[in-house]
């Protein structure tokens, strides 16, 4: 019995290695190990009967690799990895829409074979993550669907959907577009590809992507305008052409409110304390009107810094709240 579980504990050990990089000599796995270069021949033919796809490479003292393999084998984690994984799949649960259920499930299944130290601490963990609303056209994302569009951006292959609400009527011809990578925003999935008959970049929601089959020819990828795919995602989000990553229009304010009071409501703005009860604001947005509209939310007297173009925004607000509150419509 106690040989059983030494061989056992070593096993174990010899996996946790193999785990912490990609090639190891016989030599090195003995000597961490403290046995003889057989015993770890042999242990690595126990490991490869168990799943663990283990493979042999040639060289002066010969080595071992894991490989990736067919079914998965057995994982092994040490407790600050377990406990990792566990708080991210509870998180995952709550706030994803798209692999929600199946994080529920791989925790479920994680917890049961954990011992009880590390039950205990994943017990302890009371994670509650808020969900962001969801936009009335908010739709879940198919998992299959996420990765059938990674495999046409892996393989450079051409795709042509369908666009559009499920259910919307649309002149019957696909999109074409060269696929360059899939990425979540606000808790949306989308899609930058490259549109062929636009011959511009363009961004899709995934939830709206009715995939048409064959694929289509290979292409070769091109290159992201500034190259940093982040950067060029917000640019075209903020209503630039995507190599501006300021907002288009951008404007400074002075609020009779405190910097405290301001700072969690400014969104990505730049707040300046000019006194206890007085600060100075930064914002940007896609549109003027839209810039004012959002600094009228602060209950407090506003004096506008610059541009005039601001300025004529807020002028033009105040005439058409004005005559919203007389019940009026200028023709």
């Amino acid at each position: 019995m106690v040989d059983v579980q030494k061989t056992s504990s070593r096993l174990l050990s010899l996996l946790s290695l193999l785990q912490t990089r990609r090639d190891w000599s016989g030599d090195d796995l003995a000597g961490r190990l403290d046995v003889t270069p057989r015993t770890v021949r042999r242990d690595i033919d126990r490991l490869r009967d168990l799943g663990y796809p283990i493979l042999t490479f040639k060289g002066p003292a010969g080595g071992y690799r894991l490989d990736a393999g067919s079914q998965l084998p057995p994982l092994l984690f040490d407790d600050d990895q377990a406990v990792a994984l566990a708080l991210a799949l509870q998180t995952a649960a709550a706030t994803s829409t798209t692999i929600g259920e199946d994080a529920t499930r791989a925790l479920t299944t994680i917890r049961q074979v954990m011992p009880p130290r590390l039950r205990h601490r994943i017990d302890m963990l009371r994670v509650t993550a808020v969900r962001p609303p969801e936009k009335d056209d908010a739709a879940p994302v198919d998992s299959q669907l996420l990765m059938d569009l990674s495999d046409v951006i892996i393989s450079h292959a051409e795709l042509r959907f369908d666009y559009g609400h499920e259910g919307a009527a649309t002149d019957g011809r696909p999109r074409r577009t060269q696929p360059h990578h899939l990425l979540m925003r606000g808790g949306h999935w989308y899609l930058l590809a490259w549109d062929l008959d636009r011959g511009d970049w363009r961004v899709f929601r995934v939830d709206r992507i009715r995939p048409r089959t064959p694929t289509g020819p290979r292409f070769t990828p091109r290159e992201i305008p500034g190259g940093d795919v982040s950067a060029f995602i917000t640019s075209r989000f903020r209503g630039n052409d995507g190599t501006a990553t300021d907002w288009p229009c951008q404007g400074e304010v002075i609020l009779d409110l405190p910097a405290a009071a301001v700072a969690p409501f400014a969104q990505d703005g730049t707040v300046e304390v000019l006194g206890p009860a007085r600060c100075r604001l930064t914002l940007g947005s896609w549109s003027w009107t839209g810039l004012a509209a959002a600094l009228g939310r602060f209950d407090a007297d506003i004096e506008v810094v610059g541009p005039r173009e601001l300025s004529d925004a807020f002028a033009r607000l105040a005439t058409r709240f004005a005559n919203a509150a007389r019940g009026t419509i200028r023709p």
